[in-house]
């Protein structure tokens, strides 16, 4: 038996009880001033096999070849092989996911699959990550299509459904967030350029296109949503023995505003507002949601980084104009939304031009959008031009989507909420770092995203290497926190994650750490356990 014990952690035991010998590794450290009792010589040697992957949710890669067909769900059938299996799987494998350049079985998709060859019967279920997905009807067709090909196929009875997959880790969300599968800020940073009309637009073409959908109005000084939508209950009500809030609805999509409140709009101080944002936000009981768009409010303050940090934000959407003053402000939103790493998947450049005597005119110059798209490596760019309806529509408290659904302004958020709705689907396969204490072994665990990697790390450690004003002072640069103002036993007391960035460390002393997830993956690691090499 061999024992390996490291002493910065002296619950934390590599075993071995097998006659050959073993030779472990521990990744270099970075810092050899955090840890100093680390004085065991480990061999060094490099990282695991990171070849496998984190899948998204009901998107289970599957073996290939005969095997994969064991891992469907399969009803009764009258094969005692799995020919027959094997040939529909064949066939559907066939059709792929244009998003993810993968087939729907190795996506997962296929459900319940039950066959009776004798009477040429085949059915099963396709199920989806979203009810909105734009191209349901299409699997719908290629999968009547391609299994009726086979010879002995009579009869196919294709069903779709769709399990949107939920937010990881919900369990450490706010209790009204922990149902919502995906939610998308609309942002310009620059007030005035069609943020709130974008945002509504786009939410009741998500809802058209099969989604359940809710709007947050996080604009408390000058609330937007009320003037733009016509609900018959224009004020929240409170559920009094939960005391949550219950939103109000138009046309089947779930709204909260500061305006509905019967506040009208805010006068009051930066932090007051955060609160007031954060209680609306987390408190209303948004049930079972495909899509939440929040409607931010102009710039890149407190409240914008108050949404950031409470929400886990699944992607943005930017609105700008043409005007090279609206490009200053949009890059400034961007560059938050990049550190805050919440990914930008469209920017919709509002006021484009208007079409007169069969010409097309540009009233406040072009660029800015596409410029938007170049310098920061957005995907995705949507004009929008200038039209009555669309100023006419938001005044009257009627979307445009909803009165001209056939109609050009119309068409361009159908694509826009084509756009985010896969945008959305491949950035959940990304699972986000999960950062855990384990009291077991006193080590802060932290879970690598697109990797079966954990790496473990001393609480001492990342207590010290916290960067804030209170331990680095922020104009010399000059370390206040001492080594040994840290003691050797800290254990953190809580782990909140804050948006997609970082993590909230609640330590003994009171004081809340904020840590980055890169920063995490930086740090000296406790020890990292790699797979044993048997010497010869």
């Amino acid at each position: 038996m061999q024992v390996l014990h490291a002493p910065s952690s002296p619950h934390l035991s590599i075993q071995s009880s097998k006659a050959p010998k073993l030779r472990w590794g521990l990744l270099p450290s970075l810092s050899v001033k955090s840890s100093p009792l680390f004085t065991i010589h480990f061999s060094l040697q490099s990282q695991r096999d990171q070849s496998s992957s984190w899948t998204p949710h009901k998107r289970t890669i599957l073996p290939s070849g005969p095997a994969r067909a064991a891992s469907v769900e399969v009803g009764n059938s009258s094969l005692s092989t799995g020919t027959a299996e094997d040939d529909v799987l064949k066939a559907l494998s066939q059709i792929i996911d244009p998003d993810f350049g993968t087939d729907i079985v190795t996506c997962g998709f296929v459900k319940d699959l039950q066959i009776d060859k004798a009477l040429g019967e085949v059915s099963f279920r396709l199920e989806l990550t979203t009810p909105a997905c734009p191209i349901k009807d299409v699997f719908e067709q290629k999968a009547n299509e391609v299994v009726a090909m086979l010879p002995w196929v009579k009869n196919v009875k294709v069903t779709m459904s769709a399990q949107p997959a939920r937010p990881i880790f919900a369990e450490q969300l706010p209790a009204g967030l922990r149902t919502i599968s995906n939610i998308v800020a609309v942002s310009s940073c620059k007030g005035g350029v069609g943020k709130s009309t974008v945002a509504v637009n786009l939410a009741y073409t998500l809802a058209d296109m099969g989604a359940r959908v809710g709007i947050f109005d996080a604009d408390v000084y000058g609330p937007s949503l009320p003037t733009m939508v016509s609900p018959e209950n224009r004020l929240l009500e409170m559920n009094a023995e939960k005391r949550t809030i219950i939103p109000t609805e138009y046309l089947g999509v779930k709204l909260v505003s500061f305006g509905f409140a019967g506040q009208g709009r805010a006068i009051m101080r930066g932090p007051m507002v955060s609160g007031v944002i954060n209680q609306l936000l987390t408190t209303t009981e948004w049930g079972e949601l495909d899509y939440l768009v929040i409607d931010m409010p102009p710039g890149t303050g407190d409240i914008q980084l108050t949404l950031c940090q409470i929400v886990p934000l699944t992607a943005a959407v930017i609105v700008t104009t043409p005007q090279k003053l609206s490009f200053i402000d949009v890059a400034k939103g961007v560059r938050m939304f990049s550190k805050l790493k919440v990914p930008c998947v469209a920017v919709v450049e509002n006021m484009c031009h208007f079409d007169a005597d069969g010409k097309r005119y540009y009233p406040f110059g072009r660029g800015s959008g596409s410029q938007v798209v170049e310098q920061f490596g957005i995907p995705h760019l949507f004009d929008l031009p200038i039209r009555p309806t669309l100023s006419a529509s938001g005044d009257s408290g009627m979307p445009e989507v909803v009165t001209d659904p056939q109609g050009e302004v119309s068409r361009i958020f159908q694509n826009l909420g084509v756009c985010v709705v896969q945008q959305c689907a491949k950035i959940r396969q990304q699972v986000s770092t999960a950062v855990t204490y384990d009291k077991s072994i006193k080590a802060i665990k932290v879970k690598v995203p697109d990797s079966d990697e954990e790496i473990f790390l001393h609480p001492a450690t990342v207590r010290r290497n916290d960067r804030s004003a209170q331990s680095v002072d922020e104009w010399t640069g000059e370390q206040k926190l001492q080594y040994t103002d840290v003691a050797e036993d800290i254990e953190p007391e809580d782990i909140q994650p804050m948006g997609n960035y970082a993590v909230s460390i609640t330590w003994p002393d009171g004081f809340n750490q904020i840590a980055p997830y890169d920063q995490l993956q930086t740090m000296e690691r406790l020890v990292d356990v790699l797979q044993p090499t048997v010497q010869a």
